[in-house]
């Protein structure tokens, strides 16, 4: 399943996503069609639905018209992943974060219902299942990342027992719930792989909703909370670390540095770690919670493929989103290597910006639009508590606001937990 966004939210990019978005909303509507390709070639060729593919299937769609253009997901459901953080800690249905594949796809554009097995950029062609091939005269990759529970020993097997959970997929993400209700006492532990991930500061806003939620229920006086990070700082921009640092101090929370949760033994309610400044040196800590952050990495089919870096990640110009190597091929979300965070915030900016580099490829011109690292993250803090965090490539706050977004707020709490999923659905998607 394509990666629809990090667990995150657009906001710089709102404004300009409302326009369009309600304006052209009465010419999207359900569409259900879905097949393998009914052509073998199609001016737009998209892979992957997720918040970055179909925001592009839609742009492009009003650029050279939908019978020109295709989407590549095999995936029948579309979810808003940012909203799963609220569904971990129990203040959202899981339910409200999916909708059909297929009501999301721009009407009219070909949905190609398949996985993408190759990509052959100097024939300009991918292959799919059941060795179709598809022929496009420009290349979208918006595959997203891939989740490696499995890279952690005794999972995704350990799933199957109580108390451990994960925001990070639909399978999972109803078990951090529950382990958060069923706590009595012990150590919560959250854990930060040793990879990119998408929505950097999701591992720890299950953290604090889980102190929330236990000070609520009068258990927290029972609970060790501990941040078992595989980083060595709590956050890439000192002015929302600094924030940050002062929550965790007030509320008692425990954080270890360079810990990388490397097994589960589930049965036991043993969580080991890896000492990253001491190589060979492991700890192990019993858990009566325990959120796992799994290690995360490009999608199997760019790993060694033409369009790809020597880490997996699609190589694109970080100021246009134009492929570094075939000037018909483009990027966007979380499989590039942007050096930025990935979020869906990231990719409501990143669209603006691509389809006024693609408008200008199509017209032999070079691209002028530069996409500045823009990012956001709001750090659920509590039930009705966020700081927001906008950011650029050099971790400088780039914000929306005429305030003090360091500081914890309830306005926006409901930003993120009520407008944004509003937003997504109705003006970044369409």
């Amino acid at each position: 399943m394509s990666a629809t966004g990090a667990v995150s939210s657009c906001l710089r990019p709102g404004v300009w996503l409302l326009k369009p978005g309600m304006q052209k909303m009465s010419s999207f509507g359900l569409h259900t069609a879905a097949r393998c390709a009914a052509k073998d070639y199609y001016e737009v060729l998209v892979l992957g639905g997720g918040a970055g593919g179909i925001a592009m299937g839609a742009r492009m769609k009003r650029k050279v018209g939908a019978a020109n253009v295709a989407v590549v997901e095999p995936s029948k459901t579309h979810y808003y992943q940012p909203l799963w953080t609220l569904v971990g800690g129990g203040a959202k249905q899981l339910a409200a974060s999916a909708r059909p594949m297929g009501s999301v796809m721009p009407k009219g554009v070909e949905w190609i219902k398949s996985q993408v097995t190759a990509l052959d950029p100097d024939k300009n062609c991918v292959w799919l299942e059941n060795d179709i091939k598809v022929s496009y005269k420009y290349l979208i990759i918006a595959l997203g990342i891939s989740l490696h529970y499995e890279k952690i020993k005794g999972l995704p097997e350990g799933f199957n027992h109580p108390k451990i959970g994960s925001n990070y997929s639909v399978q999972t993400v109803e078990k951090t719930w529950k382990a958060l209700q069923d706590f009595k006492e012990g150590n919560a532990i959250f854990t930060f792989p040793n990879t990119p991930v998408k929505c950097a500061g999701a591992p720890q806003k299950i953290m604090y909703l889980s102190d929330a939620y236990l000070r609520k229920t009068g258990k927290r006086s029972k609970a060790n909370i501990m941040f078992n990070t595989s980083l060595g700082v709590i956050f890439a921009v000192k002015k929302y670390a600094d924030a940050l640092l002062e929550v965790i101090k007030e509320r008692n929370l425990a954080v270890n540095y360079k810990r990388n949760l490397i097994e589960v033994r589930a049965d036991k309610q043993e969580a080991v770690f890896e000492n990253l400044d001491k190589p060979g040196v492991t700890e192990v800590h019993q858990y009566e919670m325990l959120h796992v952050t799994p290690p995360m990495g490009p999608p199997a089919v760019l790993i060694n493929s033409p369009v790809a870096d020597a880490s997996g990640w699609v190589d694109v110009d970080k100021e246009t989103l134009q492929h570094k190597k075939y000037p018909n091929v483009f990027g966007i979300g979380d499989c590039t290597n942007l050096p930025t965070s990935k979020t869906a915030a990231a990719v409501a900016a990143q669209s603006g910006v691509l389809d006024k580099t693609i408008s200008l490829v199509m017209k032999n011109e070079l691209p002028v639009k530069k996409y500045d690292g823009y990012t956001s993250c709001p750090l659920v803090t509590g039930y009705n508590k966020v700081i927001l965090a906008e950011f650029d490539y050099n971790a400088q706050p780039l914000e929306t606001f005429p305030i003090d977004q360091s500081k914890e707020r309830a306005t926006m709490y409901h930003m993120k937990a009520d407008m944004m999923p509003l937003l997504y659905w109705n003006a970044l998607l369409k």
